[in-house]
């Protein structure tokens, strides 16, 4: 899958998973109980142990799901993610080297941002879409306030996110709702719970697909 059909399918999922667990021992059946929950964008944190394998085994496991890697700092990083199957990149802030080796590679990059400055410096240093973290604490209004005066840029509000306020994300012009700590719950990745990550990634869809219908309507 090349660059522009990446982002492409990411656009059009409009929901990015993030796994973020204490160990590796359940990363395939939580990106497995995710997909199924019809969420096929996923990122892993690359601060998850064994990050890059699961990125490997899942890149070469389903062929309809977009693996991402998240948290990458450094350059040095991003190429190791790339090298391991990583389709897209995403950093927590602001990261020239990380952008730059995106582009040398040819994968989309996510930069991480807070205010309108450094949302328009990831946009003008080449980020794809852009991260706004910490969403939950910012709310939808800030996202409608940014996304008034740059339309041009795809918004991803991420940290925070849930089924309730999804849906408010999406009608303020988020381009995609990223969900990481509500989706994948580090105590019920811990018990196994895979049957309730399901259930979660089945409300945020629904919940993103029904913002999305009445945009349209």
């Amino acid at each position: 899958m090349g660059k522009i059909s990446t982002i492409e399918t990411l656009l059009e999922a409009g929901v990015l998973g993030i796994i973020r667990v204490d160990d590796d021992e359940s990363l395939l059946q939580i990106s497995e109980a995710l997909r199924s929950g019809g969420v096929h964008c996923l990122e892993i944190t690359l601060t998850t142990p064994g990050a890059l394998r699961a990125i490997e085994a899942v890149v070469g496991r389903w062929e309809d799901v977009v693996m991402g890697a998240g948290t990458v700092l450094d350059g040095s990083t991003a190429r190791q993610a790339i090298l391991a199957g990583a389709q897209f990149l995403v950093t927590p802030t602001v990261e020239l080297d990380v952008i730059e080796v995106a582009h040398r590679y040819g994968v989309p990059v996510i930069a991480g941002a807070m205010t309108p400055t450094e949302i328009l410096g990831a946009w003008e240093a080449g980020s794809d879409l852009v991260k706004v973290f910490p969403a939950g604490f910012l709310g939808p209004e800030y996202l409608k306030a940014i996304h008034g005066p740059l339309p041009q840029i795809p918004l991803v509000p991420t940290g925070g996110v849930t089924s309730e306020t999804a849906g408010s994300f999406v009608r303020a012009g988020a381009a995609i709702v990223s969900a990481g700590s509500w989706l994948v719950d580090a105590d019920g990745a811990r018990a196994k719970a895979f049957d309730d990550v399901t259930e979660r990634a089945r409300l945020l869809v629904g919940e993103v697909t029904a913002a999305r219908g009445e945009i349209r309507t």
